[in-house]
């Protein structure tokens, strides 16, 4: 076979793939409530039936990714266990669970004119979705498109491939049992780089929306060469600010978690930063605990004279995702000079305050602008099920449109619906 005639083969298959998601996006539109939470209760069930069969394919994808010496935390994004299995089971009933925004009325007004005019929630359409090693986005990502009543089209990496392909199927089989259309929930049949191409040029109208997740030079290339919309965030450039007038227990424990919990997500901490006029009292105990907990710390020339194992901080350690058990550590001048840091190096992401101080609190929530700001808890909790979404698609650090977590709501638009009685306009 030729190269040519691989790119054609490749392409035909991509245009197959949209014009059954077409044709299955405008029948979900339609679908009822009871429906599409008949079809996640079976998609849950096979799920749980086909455990150890996941399990099997994972460790397979898993012995690959340790072959090619993947990084630890590469090994864990893309790990399954049984408790990993049972929760991307559990997570599918949760968003059963949830209410249906499809046709939900945000708003609605009568015009002097007497014409009915309502915004009602609608679905986006066909959504393509691409990430890497995670194969629990594959289930999150496929039920929450169906939910909103949208057509998914899922493009995992190669290292989750195996994985994944026996997800997919334990959501298609659920479709089919409750009687909606399986190409609802497409995935790419192919590792080929080219089918993520084809994907960004939007195969000739047939997507509507491209959410990336995964690694920043996956991002970067989704948002440069994309031609329809996209929902990404590049980084998870995710800041602790810890007050002076934090509680230094509190502050501990939000600093090791948020850090620590799980290196791997895009909600971890990467920077530390810490009021000079509590450095005294804050800054030795926060580096032991981090330290103990078995974070590398890197910090500026007052952390580094504070405590002899600190390495000191480049100036690209402030701008750097770093998604392993490393943070940088910087002394600051106060909330103006913790928010002028995160307005300088940070994604727009995820920040986290720790103080007793409600003015204090108020100002960093109100004057740092990313997607998620906290007081007085971790970062970890930048995610979709924790804010009772049930799951999520990915964090959005944009302005336009979602922000933050994105659920069922976010996978809608809406659109204009006017009720007249023979309105004719002068």
């Amino acid at each position: 076979m030729t190269m040519a005639s691989e790119r054609d083969d490749i392409a035909g298959d991509m245009a197959g793939l949209a014009a059954a998601a077409r044709r299955a996006a405008r029948a979900l539109a339609g679908a009822t409530t009871e429906a599409k939470n008949a079809a996640l209760a079976a998609m849950a069930a096979n799920i749980r039936q086909a455990a150890a069969g996941i399990a099997e394919a994972n460790a397979r994808d898993v012995a690959l990714a340790t072959t090619q010496g993947r990084s630890a935390a590469h090994i864990d994004r893309l790990a399954l266990d049984p408790e990993r299995i049972e929760a991307m089971a559990t997570g599918l009933e949760t968003i059963a669970a949830l209410p249906d925004p499809v046709g939900a009325v945000m708003a609605q007004w009568t015009r002097p004119n007497g014409l009915e005019i309502s915004r009602v929630r609608v679905p986006i359409g066909t959504i393509a979705i691409i990430y890497e090693s995670r194969p629990n986005v594959t289930a999150d990502a496929g039920a929450l498109c169906m939910k909103s009543g949208n057509a998914a089209i899922l493009r995992g990496g190669s290292d989750s491939f195996q994985s994944s392909a026996l997800i997919v199927e334990c959501l298609r089989h659920g479709l089919k049992q409750a009687g909606l259309d399986e190409d609802a929930i497409q995935m790419v049949p192919t590792s080929d780089r080219r089918a993520v191409g084809l994907l960004l040029e939007g195969l000739g109208g047939g997507i509507d929306l491209i959410v990336p997740r995964g690694g920043k030079s996956l991002v970067a290339r989704v948002q440069a060469e994309a031609r329809v919309p996209v929902f990404a965030h590049l980084e998870g450039i995710c800041h602790v600010y810890v007050d002076g007038d934090a509680d230094l227990a509190m502050a501990r424990d939000i600093v090791v978690n948020s850090k620590m919990r799980r290196t791997g997500v895009c909600g971890a901490a990467e920077t530390l930063l810490v009021d000079r006029a509590g450095s005294d009292r804050a800054l030795r105990p926060l580096i032991a605990a981090l330290i103990a907990a078995g974070c590398e710390v890197r910090g500026d020339g007052e952390v580094c004279a504070a405590e002899p194992r600190v390495k000191p901080a480049s100036e690209d350690d402030w701008a750097r995702e770093y998604l392993d058990a490393v943070i940088a550590v910087r002394v600051v001048d106060g909330v103006a000079g913790a928010i002028d840091h995160i307005a300088r190096y940070g994604s727009q992401h995820t920040e986290a305050i720790v103080t007793a101080n409600a003015a204090t609190a108020r100002r960093f929530l109100d004057e740092v602008d990313s997607a998620i700001v906290l007081h007085n808890a971790s970062t970890q909790f930048a995610d979709g099920g924790e804010f009772g979404f049930g799951a999520e698609i990915g964090i959005a650090t944009g302005k336009l449109h979602a922000r933050g977590p994105v659920g069922l709501e976010q996978l809608t638009t809406f659109k204009y619906q006017v009720r007249g009685c023979g309105q004719v306009r002068a």
